[in-house]
């Protein structure tokens, strides 16, 4: 597991610790005494996590944490050698992830550092996974895969037509002219005798999905327009 991880504390031997244990993991380590030492390093470097300090000099951890939450949403874990419940309180509504009380073991701060270095890369795989799948009036298409359903029956589509589809899916409730689609779809200039191109692979999946030119339910034609898919 690679990642880029900011440590905030003011006291040296324990920033150094922190330090050491985590690239023994293979972390990047970026260490700061200060919090506007931090903030340099939040503008500058693209981080996956951060551990800061609660009680430091100039900027506390808390308002610390505020700043990075305004931009950013990988994990904050705050470290602070006080165990009052309002301050973890405190913590965690301003955005953090997790709270570690010195003194701490620091092999249980690197299983902590993993923990939300999975999680958020699991909750980021999640969202790539929803944004390639298109799920709405009973079509289910799923790019990552390249299959596609209309109500629980399987549509055979050549990459032409599951690109066509996945477009207008896509930007359901919006028009896309002819124009649009072959641009998109073929990647070449468009001419006039383009539509006819479109309009062949519009019906051929018309009738794939079993859709009624003249009243369709799906794929409906916008005339002078284009077409469209309703959300």
């Amino acid at each position: 597991m690679q990642a880029n991880i900011l440590v905030v504390d003011d006291e040296k031997e324990i920033a150094d610790l922190v330090q050491v244990y985590l690239e023994n993991e293979g972390f990047t380590v970026y260490k700061c005494y200060t919090g506007k030492e931090a903030l340099k390093v939040i503008e500058e470097k693209d981080l996956d996590l951060a551990l800061l300090d609660v009680m430091l000099p100039e900027m506390d951890g808390f308002s610390l944490c505020r700043i990075i939450r305004q931009k950013h949403t990988w994990p904050v874990i705050m470290l602070t050698a006080r165990g009052e419940e309002m301050d973890k309180i405190n913590g965690l509504s301003l955005g953090a992830d997790d709270y570690i009380t010195k003194p701490f073991s620091p092999l249980e701060m690197v299983a902590r550092v993993k923990a939300q270095l999975r999680r958020a890369r699991l909750y980021s795989e999640g969202e790539k996974k929803e944004a390639d799948v298109l799920d709405f009036a009973g079509i289910l298409i799923d790019r990552s895969t390249h299959t596609c359903q209309l109500n629980e029956r399987t549509l055979n589509l050549t990459p032409t037509e599951f690109k066509i589809l996945w477009l207008l899916c896509e930007n359901r409730g919006k028009v896309l002219s002819c124009e649009e689609l072959f641009r998109k779809v073929w990647g070449e200039k468009y001419f006039t005798n383009s539509s006819n191109t479109v309009m062949v692979h519009i019906r051929h999946l018309r009738e794939k999905m079993g859709d009624a030119t003249d009243k369709p339910k799906y794929i409906k034609t916008v005339w002078g327009v284009g077409y469209k898919i309703d959300g």
